[in-house]
């Protein structure tokens, strides 16, 4: 399959249809059923402990499979999450921007499964592990 929609098209979608997301992340790689997506983490991702949220480490899993998604059937902003399974596996450090690594595992008419890890930047152990599935618009 081929990949519909690079990297600068995706910033230039999450600009346009996200606002007030597209700031947040960085689309560093996009390849056949994969995307590799960083968090520019700022205080506002931050938990109580110093550490980055909860709810910042699912939004930055669910960007990437949405944008992983996207890459290969293009600009379909009616996609949407229809479940999410996370584990948090490790503290992550708050001065450090995270990397999601986002793979398709199925990629069907109706509906697309993912899976990422979510690691520190810097390098290091997986702090999170998610699998998430898209329902995709009907054509029309």
């Amino acid at each position: 399959m081929a990949i519909a929609m690079d990297a600068e098209a995706l910033t230039r979608f999450l600009e346009e249809a996200f606002p007030q997301v597209a700031e947040d992340y960085v689309i560093e790689g996009v390849s056949e059923m994969a995307l590799r997506v960083r968090l520019a983490v700022a205080e506002r991702h931050l938990r109580p402990g110093g550490t980055v949220s909860g709810p910042a480490m699912f939004s930055l899993a669910d960007v990437a499979v949405y944008l992983a998604v996207l890459a290969m059937v293009g600009p379909k902003a009616l996609a949407v999450t229809t479940n999410c399974s996370i584990d948090f596996m490790r503290k992550p450090a708050a001065g450090q921007d995270l990397v999601a690594e986002a793979r398709l595992l199925k990629l069907g008419r109706v509906l697309a499964v993912g899976d990422v890890m979510i690691l520190p930047a810097g390098g290091g152990a997986a702090v999170a592990r998610a699998t998430l599935t898209y329902s995709l618009p009907p054509e029309r």
